[in-house]
């Protein structure tokens, strides 16, 4: 498991997650104050954002009062070549419109007295005005910043959603659309912003159950559009986020608010129950009548059986990218009795049974081991049956990795986005395989390090095989303090008991040895824990 994991750690049979109350609409500058004003750490937002390479901007960070809330501002102030008029009403909505301008006013008194400027002379040059960028030239600034590994591919997948949702407004693909307003400086900044606030607090749900929108038209890159604007259309239909009509003349939901929603979001439906640990507030710039104008977030300790909370934790650090499908073992009250499942296994499982899976390829020479790694963790979570780098020798002589994805054809497309998003490969090729995998199934084998989650397959000669699984050997090994080679070695002497013709033997090791090892003095070895949590399920191919 990565950081993400360790800081957000499982208590009370619970998991945390983020609510995100999108009543008052979203917009990238919103959803950075709400997150710092939940706890994320201003200090290293700030020196991450002094290593983006983009220059004309500088950053304030304050408190505001806000439809009488005390809630946190959040502003990228633009120098006069980089101004796009983002938070000018008049501008915005015509001179007639029904808003006025209205300054949000900080309060001064509750100002942090300082102004971060980040201007870099290492700017990243493409040839063409600032604010017209395309997807290349962000991926480029982005992955030459000093952002963490995570905090990057947030912010990339954020920008990836909006790059699909601009190409088909405009008719483009999403490598040749330039982005215009998601392009500028400032919602480079609010993006990469969020993915380091996200990455500092070790967010990995996230809910959203709607997003309210206004209703008129707004005047953008290509003239005045229909609020909602093309891009937050195009991104609520492919990510199905459901839209309120709210009694607004103007728009609440910003082409990088949606896109965030789009990118990171887990769920929509609210936990039955959970308690709240923390409340944060993010100040919007645009003055809008029947509307509070913050962004409210909730960090939740949500309720719930431990077995579906361990379900959420092995699907969720793609909470940005997809569904992990492993599954631990059920609890048996004698470790030692099998579950129900007969070895004649279902589905795919059934060599019998023609089952055919995807195996997709690509060269890579200007991958980092970093990047590439993050991407097998990905793929991994995200459902493919496989993922593994080879080393190669590239046509030019140059030393590089072919990455190799084994997986269904339901995903395919999936992890396809997922290489594209967090590698440099150009092209992906894909071939259709036929599986034959053995018969097998879960299990469970009791040690004296407790219970230890195995894999039992059966060879077509009728051989019983037992593979403890890794993720439930490193737990054991974790909550005992014993070593892996330990734990390991115990789970295998305890499958091999409990092979099929050897229970006579193991029956009479166990009462000689009641924490089942054999010829190993039992003083010094903990006593198995009754309330372990489940292993998860290991790779399978």
């Amino acid at each position: 498991m990565s950081e993400l994991y360790k800081k957000n750690g499982h208590k009370d049979g619970g998991c945390r997650a983020l609510i995100v109350d999108g009543s008052s609409g979203i917009s990238g500058d919103m959803t950075v104050a709400a997150l710092l004003d939940l706890g994320a750490s201003e200090e290293r937002l700030l020196t991450a954002l002094g290593t983006l390479p983009v220059h004309g901007f500088k950053v304030r960070v304050s408190r505001v009062a806000k439809s009488g809330l005390d809630a946190c501002d959040f502003d990228v102030q633009l120098d006069d070549e980089h101004e796009n008029h983002d938070h000018d009403m008049a501008w915005l909505f015509g001179e007639d419109g029904e808003e006025a301008h209205e300054e949000h006013g900080h309060c001064h008194e509750h100002e942090h007295g300082h102004c971060h400027e980040h201007e870099h002379e290492h700017c990243h040059e493409h040839g063409h005005h600032h604010a017209h960028r395309s997807l290349a030239d962000i991926h480029a600034v982005i992955k030459a910043s000093g952002l963490t590994q995570r905090a990057k591919d947030i912010a990339l997948s954020v920008f990836d959603e909006l790059a699909r949702a601009e190409a088909k407004a405009h008719g483009a693909t999403p490598d040749t659309v330039l982005l215009h307003e998601v392009g500028a400086v400032d919602s480079i900044v609010d993006i990469c912003a969020v993915a380091v606030c996200l990455d500092d607090l070790g967010i990995h749900d996230v809910i959203v159950p709607s997003l309210s929108e206004g209703h008129g038209t707004i005047r953008c890159a290509h003239g005045m559009m229909p609020i909602p604007v093309p891009a937050v259309a195009n991104l609520c239909a492919a990510a199905g986020i459901r839209l309120v009509p709210a009694p607004v003349h103007g728009e609440l939901v910003t082409p990088t608010g949606a896109a965030i929603v789009a990118a990171l979001r887990t769920s929509e439906a609210l936990p039955a129950s959970y308690r709240i640990l923390a409340t944060g507030y993010g100040a919007g710039k645009r003055a809008y009548r029947n509307t509070a104008g913050v962004l409210r977030v909730t960090l939740a300790q949500v309720d719930g059986a431990s077995e579906a909370n361990g379900e959420r934790a092995a699907a969720s650090e793609q909470a940005l990218l997809g569904t992990g499908r492993g599954h631990a073992p059920e609890r048996t009250p004698d470790a030692h009795v099998e579950p129900a499942v007969p070895f004649a296994a279902m589905g795919d499982d059934d060599p019998d049974a023609p089952h055919t899976v995807v195996k997709l390829e690509s060269d890579l020479d200007d991958c980092t081991g970093e990047a590439l790694g993050r991407a097998i963790e990905l793929l991994m979570a995200a459902g493919a049956r496989e993922a593994h780098a080879v080393p190669v020798v590239m046509k030019k002589g140059r030393p590089g990795y072919q990455l190799e994805i084994v997986c269904d054809e339901s995903n395919e497309a999936q992890l396809r986005d997922i290489i594209f998003a967090t590698t440099t490969t150009i092209g992906i090729r894909s071939a259709r395989m036929r599986r034959y995998p053995l018969r097998r199934r879960p299990g469970e084998v009791v040690t004296a390090y407790g219970p230890v989650a195995v894999k039992r397959v059966v060879t077509p000669g009728g051989i019983v095989r037992s593979y403890p699984e890794y993720a439930s050997v490193v737990e054991a090994s974790e909550r005992t303090g014993a070593t892996f080679q330990e734990v390991f070695r115990a789970a295998e002497a305890a499958g091999l008991l409990d092979e099929p013709g050897k229970a006579a033997r193991g029956d009479s090791d166990r009462s000689q040895h009641p924490h089942g090892l054999p010829g190993r003095p039992t003083k010094h070895l903990p006593e198995a824990s009754s309330d372990a949590d489940d292993g998860v399920a290991g790779e399978e191919a």
